[in-house]
């Protein structure tokens, strides 16, 4: 998996995991997505390297203004993705599945169409 995917990968699930459980540690983000630990380290690491969390000395994560910002942007970006697979016949699951593919390529202009189609049908 490409880099930016991997970052936008966690930081959608550590929000998701913020909105459920309120505070997020790096074991949860381990078994939400059923990685290795080493692996999460990694991927944290590299999200506090390139400014988007932070960890404070108790483990718990914390997004910095940029972090949010982008993570909420992904997160919109799914669950758009999702509802249109879903209105044009894909059921749930496979419009979830597609969805996480897609919301890593699809371009900033198609994103918006796509957008103002949901919300307006």
């Amino acid at each position: 998996m490409r880099t930016r995917e991997s970052e936008e990968m966690y930081l959608e699930t550590i929000l998701v995991l913020k909105k459920k459980k309120g505070t997020v540690r790096s074991v949860d983000v381990v078994e939400e997505l059923d990685y290795a630990k080493s692996s999460v380290s990694r991927g944290v690491n590299l999200l506090v390297k390139n400014g988007f969390i932070t960890v404070h000395p108790s483990g718990d994560i914390e997004f910095t203004e940029k972090g949010r910002e982008k993570a909420q942007n992904i997160y919109e970006r799914h669950r758009v993705l999702t509802r249109a697979l879903e209105k044009i016949g894909a059921d749930a699951s496979m419009a979830e599945e597609n969805a996480c593919r897609i919301e890593h390529v699809i371009s900033e202009e198609l994103f918006e169409i796509v957008k103002k189609y949901v919300n307006e049908t």
